[in-house]
């Protein structure tokens, strides 16, 4: 089973909670890859049973890193590369109401149109019932005080919630792929 984690991070936010999603979907001997949008090649996704990409959400959007990214699908698209691949979407943002929501159905929407079967999370994961959208997963990490404090990065019930959904699409890549969980 492969799995693709791809992420734009600018201070660290979004990195914690995509490495949590990866520590997730290590299961069952899992070969997932953890890589910034930077160094993330689009042809790699060719190879991967799921894909889960993420951001900070800017605004109510996606990050310009990953829209970069994104826009790079062109030729995935027109050769049906990534049709009927298992797919998931996670971001964070700095206040509450600060466009999660929002931000998650537009890092659906490529997946919608490269005919990707997306994987939310149910209200019945635990982790998600106070936490979490039935999108993905998106945690706030609220605004530091001061340029010269740490950063407020995702808490431990934020990266739980990662772990959880990582799993979920980990999971549900083995079940369509035929292949059984251990």
């Amino acid at each position: 089973m492969k799995i693709a984690v791809v992420y734009d991070s600018e201070n660290g936010h979004t990195e914690a909670l995509a490495t949590s999603i990866a520590e997730g979907a290590r299961i069952n001997g899992s070969d997932v890859r953890l890589e910034h949008v930077r160094s993330a090649r689009v042809e790699e996704l060719v190879d991967a049973d799921a894909i889960i990409w993420g951001c900070p959400g800017h605004f109510g959007t996606i990050s310009s890193g990953m829209k970069a990214w994104i826009d790079q699908l062109g030729l995935l698209w027109a050769q049906g590369k990534l049709v009927n691949k298992i797919g998931g979407v996670f971001c964070t943002t700095a206040t509450v109401h600060g466009g999660l929501e929002s931000t998650l159905l537009n890092l659906i929407t490529p997946m919608l149109h490269q005919g990707m079967i997306i994987v939310g999370m149910p209200s019945n994961t635990p982790e998600n019932a106070l936490y979490g959208s039935y999108y993905g997963v998106g945690v706030t990490c609220p605004v530091e005080a001061s340029p010269e404090d740490p950063p407020n990065l995702p808490s431990a019930a934020d990266l739980a919630l990662g772990r959880a959904f990582g799993k979920r699409i980990a999971e549900t890549a083995m079940k369509y792929s035929g292949r059984r969980a251990e």
